[in-house]
């Protein structure tokens, strides 16, 4: 991918490039410079130059964990430490791994992932099935991957997405409306708020489990029941409860939701504690360049528990 990447601005010229692409490169290279202007993170060169990739899926990302406790498996790899899922260019050897850890009794969730960050170690590419995005997701994935390049606390991936989560949705609708773009703004307000209701939901459901998980610490049997209980009462409350709160996600879309331990601490690694982001933007009064410098202060004053300096300085602003 890095050896065949291309200037930006050469695609752009490029008379191959359709008038859709270009405008999306164009976008791409205005959300990069917002980026790095007006909230503060580190840009580089990443996202100035472009990888056209010879096949529509760029990775898959392969997520297990135990069937009878709330225990991601994880990867130990240098610089970012220990990690709940790993990635595979291999479609087939996703699968196979995949299939091995459920041999040995484990869940396994596989999904594909259309971008990826180097952390700013070397100057990453878009790739083609990034630009395949529409224009709100591609401005939300050039802010959530510099983010990345910004601040990475190593071991803390779920903090990490999270917080790249809530740094990509808010500044992508702040970009937006910098261009006079209210509309598409309130399209990425809608999905950051559904991120959010789903975060709650799936939050619940962690909780109902490991609960039920201690309450039988030596019948894995009892475990087990407890969790095909909590999975079916689940499934319909997503549909009947949690679908009529969400704004953009169709009730047919959350009829396919897999359930498992595996797929619920994948979502989470990217769901966790929103609303605690949220609430430091609005602390910091909807500045989003002050509230991403404080909740990176906070994270480096405390990287074995990021989450609980948040929640800490959130109770201290209140109280002042």
């Amino acid at each position: 991918m890095l050896w065949h990447r291309r200037p930006i601005a050469e695609v752009i010229a490029d008379p191959a490039t359709s008038d859709a692409d270009r405008a999306k490169l164009r976008l791409v290279l205005a959300a990069r410079q917002y980026a790095a202007d007006s909230i503060g993170l580190r840009a580089g060169t990443s996202f100035t130059t472009y990888t056209k990739l010879p096949h529509d899926t760029l990775v898959l990302v392969l997520s297990a964990a135990y069937r009878d406790r709330m225990e991601p498996v994880t990867w130990w790899f240098p610089i970012v430490g220990r990690i709940p899922y790993k990635g595979f260019f291999d479609p087939k050897d996703a699968v196979r791994a995949a299939q091995q850890l459920e041999g040995k009794g484990f869940d396994a969730y596989v999904r594909p992932s259309a971008a990826f960050s180097t952390l700013g170690f070397f100057s990453d590419p878009l790739v083609s099935t990034t630009l395949e995005s529409d224009s709100l997701t591609l401005a939300n994935t050039v802010i959530h991957e510099l983010t990345h390049n910004t601040y990475y606390a190593a071991g803390q991936a779920t903090f990490n997405e999270s917080f790249a989560n809530f740094a990509g949705a808010r500044g992508a609708a702040a970009f937006f409306r910098s261009r006079g773009s209210d509309s598409a703004a309130r399209v990425v307000d809608a999905e950051w708020s559904d991120e959010k209701v789903l975060g709650a939901f799936w939050t619940g459901i962690y909780r109902s489990l490991d609960s039920a998980f201690r309450a039988h610490p030596d019948d894995r049997g009892a475990r087990l029941a407890a969790r095909d209980s909590i999975y079916a009462r689940s499934r319909i409350a997503l549909v009947t409860e949690v679908g009529p709160k969400l704004r953009l996600i169709p009730a047919a879309a959350l009829t396919r939701v897999r359930f498992n331990n595996a797929a619920l601490l994948a979502r989470l690694v990217y769901l966790t504690a929103l609303d605690d982001f949220d609430a430091v933007y609005v602390r910091c009064g909807g500045d989003l360049r002050r509230a991403v410098t404080q909740i990176i202060s906070l994270a480096r004053a405390n990287p074995s528990d990021p989450y609980a300096a948040i929640a800490a300085w959130v109770h201290d602003s209140k109280t002042a």
